[in-house]
């Protein structure tokens, strides 16, 4: 029998190997329950994508999970420092993890839970998708978007010095990639579709990027968004009219979506509105389809700042506690 048709029981399957879902992980192994984690790409796949220089807005102790203590040099920790920390509490911890193995569909059946992955397939008494945002960039939807100069991920400054660089959007991502590659020499213009910088960018940085464009160093455009992309050129819509600009490279950085289709296959209802947000008990965490839990920044739909690590760490231990009062009862 190959590897890909061997059929694995388990008690609970765990979508998303992210700081949830590690936090998942741990309530299972406190209870030796029979789980697996299944992450499609690395270990914190989402925090390993964030730029290589990221500060986090919460502070260390904000971003623990059961209570393992997280200390930084700093009192708000780096990308290098979380991803650290996620792996030693794993590792340390000797949590069943499968990596760089993506979960095809997920099936109801009477009693159980049929998962399909790139790699084998499984069975489950229960399951809990936590699977964050970060995979699914939100496109442009313009012509020339899918050129090779185009990127919807920022990770370092350096490749862009010296360069015509458009940065698209607003938020924490996009002030940090502008003002970063600004001063390893890139010229940057921005391109804003509101008509300020975001609210909710880190307060210690948002004064850094509005004196920037009031100085000149960075360029910017309000109330604006790309119409179209060329090898060499983007033409962006302003209220003065179409602009069209020399350009090197463009990084839009609108945000992420999470993967509506692995929700909605799997049977979740989403409201109906623009929001998209998928329908469970807040108090267990249960989904409208029983024994399927969400957990993370999922649980949001389209407002991904609604949740995040800080205040979704909680998931865990709701959920936890409902599959504990279920088998209690069948028991």
């Amino acid at each position: 029998m190959t590897k890909e048709t061997i059929l694995t029981e388990k008690d609970i399957i765990i979508i998303g190997g992210g700081p949830i879902g590690i936090a998942c992980a741990l309530e299972c192994k406190k209870r030796n329950w029979n789980y697996v984690v299944i992450e499609k790409g690395t270990l914190a796949n989402s925090l390993f994508n964030y730029p290589k220089n990221m500060t986090f807005f919460s502070t260390s102790e904000k971003l623990e999970i059961d209570n393992i203590p997280f200390i930084s040099n700093n009192p708000k920790p780096n990308r290098d420092e979380a991803l650290e920390y996620y792996r030693r509490v794993t590792t340390s911890n000797n949590l069943n993890i499968n990596l760089y193995e993506t979960v095809i569909n997920i099936n109801k059946t009477a009693q159980t839970f049929q998962v399909k992955t790139s790699k084998r397939q499984y069975t489950a008494k229960h399951v809990i998708i936590c699977t964050g945002f970060y995979d699914i960039p939100k496109l442009l939807n313009v012509a020339g978007e899918n050129l090779n100069k185009v990127t919807h991920y920022y990770k370092e400054a350096h490749n862009y010095t010296l360069q015509d660089v458009v940065v698209v959007g607003a938020s924490n991502s996009a002030v940090d990639a502008a003002l970063e590659i600004w001063r390893k020499g890139g010229r940057v213009t921005m391109v804003v579709r509101g008509e300020n910088i975001g609210e909710r960018v880190k307060y210690w940085v948002r004064p850094d990027i509005i004196n920037r464009i009031e100085e000149g160093s960075i360029k910017a455009y309000f109330n604006s968004e790309i119409k179209e992309i060329t090898p060499n050129s983007v033409t962006v819509k302003t209220p003065k009219g179409l602009v069209t600009l020399l350009n090197d490279y463009v990084i839009a950085l609108t945000g992420y979506l999470p993967d509506f289709n692995l929700l909605k296959n799997s049977g979740i209802t989403m409201t109906d509105d623009e929001k998209q947000i998928p329908i469970y008990n807040n108090d267990t965490m249960e989904s409208n389809i029983e024994n399927l839990y969400l957990a993370g920044v999922i649980c949001g739909g389209k407002e991904t700042h609604k949740w995040f690590i800080e205040n979704s760490r909680i998931h865990a231990k709701r959920i936890a506690k409902h599959i504990e009062t279920k088998l209690n009862l069948s028991n």
